[in-house]
């Protein structure tokens, strides 16, 4: 057995929680849904307002950094929740979090001025960064790892329709209501799940110990992971790839990574235990993770782009087109949790998926601009289903493989490195898209075709390699999950959850 599973003798003198009922068990599952909606929905209904925001405000220059600025600060905070969890307690370190994400929700409502907005999504992001992490983490707490897999179905849920309506409500709200609305329905929503999370996670089994947060750890993760995000999302964009302004970024970012490394290696208790990132399976299922999903993300951004530039499609079509990319990963991540808690060897269920995942790209990428409109959307079904097997099985194992008292510190990190992922395969694609058309920055998609056209490049071809670079997110994503160990998972099911929402 792994140290890193053996009870310690402060885990063992907590105090038992009493044994929940069947609908304390659905509240706080409930509780836990409306929090990660709150942060999921905020990333999707923000895209069809921001024309509309930038010309009311006047300010259409630093429209992006709405976006940026949310998605620095939330990924920069995830592992500082998961180990203020672990030392504090899930409850507590959950209110905190809904809170600030509503108090910076009312900021961005009533900003006057862009550069206001801007700091209030940031604000925002400080809360709504901890609040899917910790709830994947607060369902490790309820449920055993051999039932996990069926309840992140549920989150998965979560973001197929943060997906699918985000966008619908937010142009609704900016067209016939005021943009701001898409922040005043944070507040019904997040009242609700403080309520819950409030009195609901009192009888919340408790596996926190006392711990010192390491302040200079966390400064030096979030200098670094700033540093990092802002040279992939200005890189190509805002300045060439070879400019200074992003040569600097990286360089401060490699600089404070090492330092952050050194931390590691010295803090008395550094903000990620080294138990966990030296866990053979916390590593290898991160990582396959990290790829799987910054693969899905960075198709979910650029296949609008190939469906108007390739296929002639409209933006609103466009937009329709990518339902079964969204679908079709909570049907794989519904039945690979199911089998999961049935199956022995739980990994064979992604190593299966992921081979059809790459398969199916390998399809697009071989024939982007001659497969039917038809043929693309049952490709991009079979995609995402594929991928949907790999999400609930990476989140079990990892938390499988860790103590009790270091789950929020495991799945914060596992987040975190997902979301680091993601954003830098975008940059990788958004790479190609540009170089192939021959841009050496950013701009509009009326200034891509232009100049793709003007030198007589077919964006087809372009796709291809953008395709080939998604078999190649994948293979990785499998390579790393078949290097991960397959240990087996804990039993002492939770009956009450099982009863009160599987089926």
């Amino acid at each position: 057995m792994d140290i890193m599973d053996q009870p310690t003798s402060q885990t063992l003198r907590q105090p038992q929680a009493p044994a929940l009922s069947q609908a304390e068990i659905r509240t706080i599952i409930l509780g836990i849904m409306l929090a990660m909606l709150l942060a999921a929905l905020d990333q999707t209904i923000i895209a069809t307002a921001l024309p509309t925001i930038g010309r009311d405000l006047g300010d259409l220059e630093h429209l992006p950094w709405i976006v940026t600025v949310y998605l620095l600060t939330a990924t920069a905070v995830t592992p500082l929740y998961g180990k203020f969890s672990d030392s504090h307690g899930r409850r507590i370190t959950m209110l905190i979090g809904i809170v600030v994400f509503m108090i910076g929700s009312i900021a961005c409502a009533l900003a006057p001025t862009m550069i206001v907005l801007i700091l209030a999504r940031g604000l925002q992001g400080l809360g709504g960064g901890g609040l899917i992490a910790l709830g994947q983490t607060i369902v490790a707490d309820l449920v055993a790892p051999k039932e996990r897999a069926k309840y992140q179905v549920y989150f998965a849920s979560v973001f197929m329709t943060s997906s699918l309506i985000g966008p619908v409500l937010g142009g609704f709200f900016a067209e016939h209501l005021h943009w701001s609305v898409i922040f005043w329905i944070n507040l019904p929503l997040g009242l609700v799940a403080l309520l819950i999370a409030y009195h609901g996670l009192k009888k919340l089994p408790r596996h926190d110990r006392p711990h010192r947060l390491d302040l200079l750890g966390a400064l030096l993760l979030v200098a670094a992971t700033v540093s990092l995000l802002l040279a992939l999302s200005w890189g190509g964009l805002r300045y060439p790839w070879g400019s200074l302004p992003i040569l600097g970024l990286v360089a401060a970012s490699v600089v404070l990574w090492v330092l952050f490394g050194l931390r590691m290696r010295t803090a008395p208790e550094p903000l990620i235990p080294p138990g966990v990132l030296h866990n053979p399976v916390v590593r290898m299922g991160t990582l396959s993770a990290c790829f799987g999903m910054g693969t899905y993300i960075g198709l979910t951004i650029y296949l609008p782009i190939y469906f108007e530039a390739v296929r002639g499609i409209s933006a609103s079509s466009s937009g329709l087109a990518l339902i079964p990319l969204m679908v079709g990963t909570v049907a794989g991540a519904t039945f690979s949790g199911r089998a999961m808690a049935r199956v022995k060897h739980y990994k064979r269920l992604p190593m299966v998926g992921l081979s059809v995942a790459i398969l199916a790209t390998a399809v697009l990428a071989l024939f982007a601009g001659r497969v039917p409109f038809i043929g693309i959307e049952i490709i991009l079904g079979v995609i995402s289903i594929g991928l949907g097997t790999l999400l609930p099985v990476s989140t079990v194992a990892i938390q499988n493989a860790v103590a009790l008292h270091d789950l929020g510190a495991a799945t914060g990190a596992a987040n975190f490195f997902r979301s680091l992922g993601g954003a830098f395969i975008v940059a990788i694609f958004g790479a190609i898209v540009l170089g192939g058309a021959g841009l050496s920055e950013g701009g509009s998609f009326e200034t891509l075709a232009a100049t793709a056209a003007s030198r007589g490049v077919n964006l087809a071809d372009v796709f291809a390699y953008v395709f080939m670079a998604a078999v190649v997110g994948f293979g990785l994503a499998l390579a790393f999950i078949l290097a991960m160990e397959e240990r087996p998972l804990r039993g002492g099911s939770v009956k009450a959850a099982e009863a009160a929402i599987a089926d």
